[in-house]
């Protein structure tokens, strides 16, 4: 199936991504790269691993500084409260070559472009002049990010490995060695814990009962090459191969690997880079992949055979239109692979059609038995060319009947309050995630849906399905699934967490409709090295489990709401909000305001205990849900030609803070990455006066510039999220917001820091880069000289930092943020 891409997009749910999500659920997740669940998330939403550090900054001497309390051009004193040193030196002027750019009849420079050269000994040289301007500015901080460090490393645990999950003879998990930064994909043989019949099975499969058995340990990796990102990750159905991409220096160039788990050797063959997705055919020897072009857009499936040199592995699909990629997964049965269709079991018999391709419509093909079952956005009305895309829905085919889809079918909707976001299939169930009443959450349906032969051509509300919505402990919770590999099972595996509850494992028996918790997060305290005091939190949504599981939260410590914010246009905006109970104050707290609002993506608001070194300083954390993420509704108003809303929504959750007395008005603080980036540069341009400090990593920043340009990587497959500047109505919307091209002449703006990667593929190092030498050549010259650029020379767009090192880069955030807001303290 070929679908529209996403870019420049923070990779969701499947990945080992410590900077969002607890361990419990970065272990979790990242094994479910074994699985297919969550595929219609798109093509470039692959998993990856935050790399590892190899050389660290050196350490620079304390240079002589002044205090920035200075009269600004605005003719007014900053305020005593944003005082803080400055390094004596001024921050590097960059070079200014002259560059005229065109676009519908208008002209402008560009001085900066020529940076857009990353090879250019001036530009590294630039790059270095900044990273130690950097490194004077934060050298007053050294002392409070060594606290910082201190504490989020203590509140780690102690043994991090995920519980073992079943697929066929073998119980698969992962866990990080003791002083190691990186996890170790293991599993043994369910024979050793389990009776005859396991064994039997595991005999029958022609492998030995062994205890342990390490598949990929990313720590190796990380030591050869200095570098590790593992992206896609398949187990072969025979469970004799394990195929994985990996990407050694930070270019997403990922390289394909095809392990032997026989005897744990690498299948020798011909090196395939820009790897993107893999799906193993039944026979657990030929297996399909798709590779990028120069653009770094997936466009093309290939098939070869395990022992193969390559060399002649064969095209199966091209996709020759640039402004889609192509991706390819496997059924959860394992009997077809999706890329239109293929049967598995006969995979070079060439390709099957679900559907007519339609701009914005995407479909997601699942397998039970003798049907597909496929979600899919398409039009319901009869004219179907001219209808709009809508929410997604449930279509039950039957597989004879794939050629005539419209004449024999079943079509489940969500109800009223009711929207559907994925599914997975198994033996006897059907999961659905969805979300209900704006809340995420899950639900399984029974199968096989009786009376479907009756229901053909039918209509059927979800509701008439006898759904069961999982329990869960608390409206705050997010829901993200777990690796649920076996097709046979009634049990599925999900990963519960809020911003005051630390992950947790949950079994949901879909067949008795219980519940069972297989493990929580452990969070220690900073100080004392024991378990935080938490309180145990009942089920709710159903009398039936009231008393019978119970979850540690920290709700009696930590505060956390969930508010309604009206933006310019009286849509009401969602915004969570977290503070201390003990130490916030109202009206005098710091506060930093998170968000991203693109592609999408909900805002992550799950539990980071990273977050506790500056709630338990007294600051508010707070995360705006704006238009352009969450569902398809939501993320169309925040795309194209209403891109803005996602920045007033921004700015009106920040006001609210301030309005609201939950954040004093001089110290409120935003951070972004990527797209978020984006949104957060914008709304600094728009209100320059409303945030005191902001944090933007590897951020999009030169938006404008960087679409006209469609040889650049990604570029083309945004046109669908930003809009196309080749057409003068998107060029001047584009043009309207671009952070690089609105940044306010002569205006004081906050204190940034902003964070970029020398061998980012999605956003250029340039973007950063150029907006910064602007800010410092057009702004206040007072002002300017806290913005500070932060370029990891070696790394990609998705950074450094393994279990331990990502505290480091955490740490270096919160102590700019804490030095910029004039709060200072090294308790």
């Amino acid at each position: 199936m070929a679908a529209n891409c996403i870019a420049k997009k923070p990779v969701v749910c499947l990945s080992f991504l410590y900077q969002k999500k607890g361990l419990n659920y970065q272990l979790s997740t990242l094994l479910s790269s074994l699985s297919d669940f969550g595929r219609h998330t798109m093509a470039m939403a692959r998993p990856f691993l935050l790399t590892y550090r190899v050389a660290t900054l050196r350490r620079l001497q304390i240079v002589h500084s002044f205090l920035f309390s200075s009269v600004c051009r605005r003719g007014q004193p900053s305020p005593p409260s944003t005082s803080f040193s400055l390094p004596s030196e001024s921050p590097p002027a960059a070079t200014k070559v002259p560059f005229a750019t065109s676009a519908h009849g208008r002209t402008w420079q560009d001085p900066y472009h020529w940076m857009r050269k990353t090879a250019d000994p001036d530009f590294i040289d630039h790059l270095r002049r900044e990273n130690t301007y950097a490194a004077d500015f934060m050298v007053d901080t050294e002392q409070l990010q060594r606290t910082l460090v201190r504490e989020m490393r203590s509140r780690l645990p102690a043994k991090v490995s995920t519980p073992p999950e079943r697929w066929g003879p073998w119980l698969y998990y992962q866990y990080i060695p003791k002083g190691k930064e990186y996890p170790v994909l293991c599993r043994r043989s369910e024979a050793s814990d389990s009776g005859f019949v396991s064994k039997l099975l595991c005999f029958a499969s022609g492998h030995s009962e062994r205890k342990e058995q390490i598949l990929l340990d990313w720590n190796e990796i990380a030591e050869q090459y200095g570098y590790v990102h593992v992206g896609a990750c398949r187990v072969s159905p025979d469970h004799n191969f394990i195929a994985y991409t990996v990407d050694v220096n930070g270019s997403e160039q990922f390289l394909l690997r095809i392990k032997d788990l026989g005897d744990g050797s690498i299948v020798q063959r011909s090196e395939v880079e820009g790897v993107v997705s893999l799906a193993w055919a039944r026979d657990g020897r030929t297996l399909f992949y798709t590779v990028s072009d120069e653009n770094q857009r997936p466009y093309r499936v290939l098939c070869t055979e395990v022992g193969s040199d390559g060399t002649n592995d064969m095209p199966v699909y091209t996709e020759n239109d640039s402004s889609f990629c192509v991706d390819i997964t496997s059924t959860k049965d394992g009997k077809f692979i999706t890329v239109y269709v293929i049967d598995a079991a006969y995979p070079l018999d060439g390709l099957d059609r679900i559907c007519k391709r339609m701009p914005g419509v995407q479909v997601f093909v699942e397998h039970h038995y003798d049907s597909f079952y496929i979600l899919t956005n398409a039009p319901l009305s009869e004219n179907k060319e001219s209808s709009s895309v809508g929410s997604y829905y449930l279509i039950i085919c039957k597989v004879e009947h794939i050629h005539l889809p419209d004449l024999q079918q079943c079509i489940i909707l969500p109800s009223e309050d009711v929207s559907f976001h994925d599914t997975d299939i198994f033996n006897q169930h059907l999961v659905l995630s969805v979300s209900k009443s704006s809340l995420p959450t899950m639900c399984s349906i029974k199968l096989p849906i009786q009376d479907l032969s009756s229901s053909l051509q039918k209509r059927l509300d979800v509701e008439d399905l006898n759904p069961w919505y999982f329990p869960v402990p608390t409206d705050l919770c997010s829901v993200a699934p777990g690796s649920n590999h076996d097709f046979m099972s009634s049990v599925y595996r999900v990963v519960l967490s809020s911003p005051v509850m630390p992950d947790v494992i949950v079994d949901y028996n879909m067949s008795e409709q219980t519940l069972s918790i297989v493990h929580q997060e452990e969070v220690k305290s900073a100080d004392t090295h024991e378990h935080l005091v938490s309180e145990c939190s009942e089920v709710k949504n159903d009398n039936n489990f009231i008393g019978v599981e119970r979850w540690e939260d920290f709700s009696s410590k930590y505060c956390c709401e969930r508010k309604q914010v009206i933006s310019h246009d009286g849509i009401k905006v969602p915004l969570t909000i977290m503070y201390s109970r003990n130490a916030w104050k109202k009206g005098e707290s710091p506060g930093l305001l998170h968000g991203y609002g693109a592609y999408g993506e909900a805002l992550d608001t799950s539990w980071c205990s990273d977050r506790l070194s500056l709630l338990d300083r007294g600051w508010v954390m707070a995360f705006a849900d704006v238009r352009g993420g969450g569902d398809s509704s939501w993320h169309e108003s925040g795309t194209g030609l209403t891109k803005p809303n996602s920045i007033h929504d921004f700015l009106s959750c920040a006001s609210f803070l301030i309005d609201k007395g939950y954040v004093h008005k001089g110290q409120l603080g935003a951070t972004g990455t990527s797209a978020g980036g984006l949104l957060v540069g914008a709304a600094i341009n728009m209100k320059t006066d409303l945030f005191c400090a902001a944090i933007l990593k590897v951020p999009f920043l030169d938006i404008c510039n960087s679409l006209m340009d469609p040889s650049l990587s990604l570029t083309i497959l945004d046109y669908e999220e930003f809009g196309n500047p080749h057409i003068e109505k998107q060029f001047e919307c584009i043009h309207s917001y671009s952070p690089y091209d609105n940044i306010p002449r002569a205006a004081c703006l906050p204190s940034v820091l902003v964070t970029a990667s020398y061998n980012d593929s999605r956003v250029g190092v340039w973007e950063a880069a150029k907006w910064v030498a602007k800010v410092r050549d057009t702004t206040c010259p007072n002002c300017s000289r806290s913005v500070i650029l932060k370029t990891n020379m070696s790394g990609g767009h998705f950074g450094e930092g393994g279990y331990y090192a990502q505290c480091d880069d955490t740490a270096y955030e919160y102590a700019f943020l804490i030095k910029a807001l004039g709060v200072m303290t090294y308790k």
